[in-house]
C-alpha cells in the first residue's frame, strides 16, 4: 500500500474510531483527522513490528483496517487526556 493508501485509511480510520468514541474532542474535525491518520501508520507499524503480522499490500485486508482503527482509538483517547479540557 502507498503512502496516499495509508493517508486515506486513516482519513476512514480516524473517522471510524471517532464514531465508535463520541464526544467532543479538543481539535475538532480537522485534529480528528490527523489523529486517525497518526493511528494508522502507527497501528500498521505496531501490528508489524510486535504482533508478527506484516502490513499487506491489499487495501482490503481486515487485518491492517483492525491496526488503523485500534491505533486511532489509542491516539484518540490519549489525545483526549492529555487536552481534553482545552475547550472550556
Amino acid at each position: 500500500m502507498t503512502v496516499i493508501g495509508w493517508i486515506i485509511l486513516g482519513l476512514l480510520a480516524g473517522a471510524i474510531a471517532k464514531f465508535l468514541l463520541p464526544g467532543r474532542d479538543p481539535g475538532g474535525l480537522v485534529g480528528t483527522t490527523l489523529i486517525g491518520i497518526a493511528g494508522a501508520f502507527i497501528g500498521g507499524w505496531i501490528s508489524a513490528r510486535w504482533l508478527d503480522h506484516p502490513v499487506s499490500k491489499d487495501f482490503y485486508d481486515g487485518a491492517t483496517w483492525a491496526a488503523a482503527i485500534g491505533g486511532s482509538l489509542v491516539l484518540l483517547i490519549a489525545y483526549r487526556l492529555l487536552f481534553g479540557n482545552s475547550r472550556n
